[in-house]
């Protein structure tokens, strides 16, 4: 394939700072490894859905993590771990597991979509026995094209061979594994006068919230990793460390080092604490989880409960009149909030809530 000259310098350019741990999945362009060629045909055809899913993974882990200390702060996205800046806890377990796995469910998704020439369904098992009453059939989203383009832009920026390499590709596979997990079976009964003699069945993805809700229960209950202090770059470390990761199940997600205390503010590990934070206490539709988040926020880090009271604006009752404007009225409704303030701030204001006006459109 003949490249344009700027281009392929270009991808030249972007292969040497991939390999050396310069760029990460929200930059337009990402590496592939040798299975499809550094080149810059790879790059326009997969970068856009790596990018929209690492994107993904990025506003599913606020998500999952909206009520907890820690909050999946901007600080803790940058996959690389070049220069040794990076932690090795289990927050950037989840990170790494729910980046790649969102870079795998995009392209899985835009495949099945198609958005590429090169990628259809995965039939290969059309027409096997899938199990009692059913066999295998109908159009399932291929699963292994987008965990091969994953794991070659993703793992790629992982160039080290030290245990925190090691830890960070094994959450990077985890994150795969969470995907072809969570697939759904669909299927389609066949028979006469509607009677489901056989059915026929395929492979759907999920919501990915689901695969974000799995991985935050692998996250509870992530394995931490200890190895000797010291140890080095050398065959015999590097061979020691492969042999203990090789002994963990890929599902499970793993970790080096303890979290620090999210509670308080570390200007060095730019943590901000959870003083001034949001929590939860009152709502029909809240889980469990979130109608906890008061305590676990503020109560358990030290802090009070300071209860705000605000009045909100926003357009209601809206009408098209021809021809051609929409008019609303203007509603007002007043909301409570809850926020973490350290306990003599709030004794030296009463204890009462402040109110406000706050306008938001619609």
């Amino acid at each position: 394939m003949l490249l344009h000259p700027s281009r392929s310098q270009s991808s030249r350019t972007h292969n040497m700072q991939c390999r050396a741990g310069k760029l990460h999945l929200q930059q337009p362009h990402c590496c592939v490894g040798s299975g499809w060629g550094y080149t810059s045909f790879a790059y326009l055809i997969y970068s856009s859905s790596v990018a929209a899913g690492a994107q993904s993974g990025i506003e599913e882990c606020k998500f999952q993590f909206a009520w907890d200390r820690w909050n999946c702060p901007e600080r803790a996205l940058q996959l690389s771990s070049h220069g040794g800046l990076r932690s090795a806890n289990r927050e950037t377990a989840f990170v790494h597991a729910i980046s790649s796995a969102g870079v795998m469910y995009t392209l899985t998704r835009n495949c099945s979509l198609g958005d590429f020439d090169n990628c259809g369904c995965d039939d290969s098992r059309n027409g096997q026995l899938g199990g009692q009453g059913w066999l295998w059939g109908g159009c399932s989203d291929n699963v292994g094209f987008g965990e091969a383009i994953s794991k070659q832009f993703v793992d790629a920026l992982e160039t080290g061979q030290d245990a925190r390499a090691a830890m960070n590709l094994h959450n990077n596979e985890a994150g795969r594994k969470a995907v072809k997990g969570t697939m759904k079976r669909t299927c389609k009964c066949h028979g006469v006068s509607g009677s489901c003699t056989t059915q026929t069945c395929w492979l759907q993805l999920p919501e990915f919230r689901e695969v974000g809700t799995y991985l935050k229960e692998r996250y509870h209950k992530a394995l931490k990793v200890d190895l000797l202090q010291g140890a080095g770059n050398s065959a015999a470390s590097r061979g020691a460390i492969a042999e203990t990761f090789s002994s963990i199940s890929k599902k499970e997600l793993v970790h080096l080092e303890d979290s620090p205390d999210y509670c308080l503010e570390n200007k060095t590990l730019g943590l901000l604490g959870t003083e001034g934070r949001e929590c939860l206490k009152r709502g029909k539709a809240l889980s469990k989880w979130e109608k906890r988040s008061c305590r676990r926020l503020c109560g358990d880090c030290g802090l009070a409960v300071e209860e705000r009271r605000a009045e909100m604006v926003s357009s209601c009752n809206c009408k098209f009149h021809w021809c051609c404007a929409v008019r609303c009225e203007q509603c007002r409704k007043r909301v409570t909030k809850y926020f973490c303030v350290r306990k003599e701030k709030r004794e030296r204001s009463g204890g009462g809530g402040a109110t406000r006006k706050l306008k938001r459109k619609l």
